[in-house]
């Protein structure tokens, strides 16, 4: 498994809506800061990136926008659902993106949250340019394209 690869026993959510609205250039691994309800709601597999976002705030990235739910049994010590969360990233990975942010046109969208080998929750992160409604169409084609051609082959196979 390279160093930007996700294994896929252990993801929690996954942002599909962000790879057919962005071309994603670089992918990230950040950790998370969570409070620990926020960590049991996502071991229960309870979490939605729609509509998230990474955003530098005074030299911090944050994930906002993100929705854990909350969890029942902890009670009062429950969280915010939609609270922004601390992204931890190397002082590098973070100048590099917020350089590649004030380009026009560029983003940090989150493309999945999972658990790692040593069970600490993660963010993968995608470096994205949107695309116009043009874009979206010829992937559409091409994936169409694509289930055609695998149906042909076998049929004949």
């Amino acid at each position: 498994m390279t160093k930007n690869q996700v294994n896929t026993q252990h993801i929690v959510t996954q942002n599909r809506r962000a790879r057919y609205d962005y071309s994603i250039e670089e992918t990230f691994n950040a950790g998370l800061s969570l409070t620990g309800s926020e960590v049991k709601s996502l071991r229960a597999g309870r979490a939605s990136l729609v509509d998230a976002y990474a955003d530098d705030r005074s030299g911090d990235f944050y994930l906002c926008n993100s929705n854990i739910p909350e969890y029942g049994p902890a009670g009062r010590f429950n969280h915010e659902p939609k609270r922004p969360r601390k992204l931890l990233l190397k002082r590098k990975e973070m100048n590099f993106l917020i350089g590649a942010i004030n380009q026009k046109g560029k983003t940090v969208v989150p493309l999945s949250i999972y658990f790692n080998e040593r069970g600490l929750a993660k963010v993968q992160l995608g470096l994205a340019t949107g695309k116009r409604q043009v874009d979206k169409r010829e992937a559409i084609q091409k994936r169409d394209w694509q289930r055609q051609k695998n149906r042909l082959l076998r049929s004949r196979g």
